[in-house]
């Protein structure tokens, strides 16, 4: 058997970085410093800015402006299903009183997959928000299921100025003590060879953003 004296894989990345077998390894490339966050309603105008250019929906809410929020986004999304985390913040807004009297069927975030993927609309709480980038992170446990936020075609995102965080670092801090957690930054898309961006082919289809005041 003939063993090759260089990989061409390898070869063709040294040729596009300029690079010859032998070269001294570059110097690592300088840590960046953390970000400094601006000021609060700034931070959250900038965060609900560059989720709706990544196609999210996004409201600035108060408690008593909810039901007729949820009315709005069932009619516009056609929702008649709904599955959501049995948090304690989920259950201070009422979101699973206010969906039932609304005539959603609720399904637990416990049912298997299938029955989950069934649903329209999956309702959940946002641990950590970063206005950079308009990405969300939530935290997931026994308590929050995954799936809730991964497998309906619509995704519901309550979120409370308090999950403002001005870098990942802080966020990767307070989080490892966790086993999972979810970054989301806007509806599922995915492109073709041809680059044609298709939404909710793996993953929730449409994405609101509801900032609770």
């Amino acid at each position: 058997m003939t063993i090759p004296t260089s990989n061409p894989v390898l070869e063709n990345l040294r040729r596009s970085l300029g690079r010859r077998p032998g070269d001294p390894v570059p110097p690592r490339p300088a840590i960046l410093p953390p970000r400094p966050a601006a000021a609060p309603e700034a931070e959250l105008d900038l965060l609900l800015s560059e989720i709706t250019k990544l196609s999210g929906v996004t409201q600035r809410l108060t408690s008593a402006e909810i039901d007729s929020a949820l009315s709005a986004l069932l009619l516009a999304q056609e929702v008649k299903k709904a599955t959501l985390w049995p948090t304690p913040g989920l259950a201070e807004l009422k979101i699973e009183t206010r969906l039932r009297q609304l005539g959603v069927e609720i399904v637990s975030p416990y049912a298997d997959k299938q029955a989950l993927g069934q649903c329209d609309l999956g309702v959940t709480e946002v641990s950590f928000a970063l206005p950079e980038t308009g990405t969300l992170a939530l935290l997931s446990d026994g308590e929050r299921p995954r799936a809730v936020s991964l497998v309906p075609r619509v995704h519901l995102a309550i979120l409370r100025p308090s999950a403002l965080r001005a870098d990942l670092h802080q966020i990767f801090l307070e989080a490892k003590n966790h086993h999972y957690m979810i970054f989301i930054t806007g509806p599922s898309r995915t492109a073709d060879i041809e680059l044609t961006v298709t939404l909710g082919v793996h993953g929730p289809k449409a994405l609101y953003v509801w900032v609770m005041e």
